[in-house]
């Protein structure tokens, strides 16, 4: 296991990308995915909606599979059930992803240990905003 430092200096260094694709991005604004992407957007990454039910969230097209985008994504952001994570990793393992995010509530070892062993770095049961949120707060208090 990883210690505290080594952990928040991967969640730094995932913050550093500038394109996130979210995957299972919700169209409804009462939704947590929506207002991550929301706050992601409003502080300038770029912000790639997949959901194959929806053509278009937040005036972004929306991507049915992360193989559909054409363009390099730094980190794939996940918003599904633990269950349906693998075959979200085995994706972004297939795009070239550097990153899979696990958002807050959603763990799946098994799928962490697939994304590591493929060279990507997986972070788990972690909120992006959160984090953003935190960082920001360092960097602005000198901590």
């Amino acid at each position: 296991m990883a210690d505290m430092e080594t952990i928040q200096n991967l969640i730094d260094k995932a913050l550093d990308e500038c394109t996130i694709a979210i995957v299972g991005l919700s169209p409804r604004i009462d939704r947590p995915s929506n207002e991550v992407a929301r706050y992601l957007r409003e502080v300038g990454y770029r912000i790639i909606p997949v959901n194959p039910l929806e053509k278009e969230i937040l005036g972004e097209r929306s991507y049915s599979a992360l193989e559909e985008i054409a363009e390099p994504i730094g980190v794939v952001n996940i918003f599904k059930r633990p269950g349906e994570v693998e075959p979200v990793v085995k994706s972004a393992i297939l795009i070239g992803a550097k990153y899979v995010w696990m958002q807050e509530g959603i763990v799946n070892d098994g799928a962490a240990e697939i994304a590591v062993s493929e060279g990507l770095i997986a972070i788990m049961d972690r909120c992006i905003k959160k984090e953003h949120e935190a960082r920001a707060y360092r960097l602005k208090s000198g901590i």
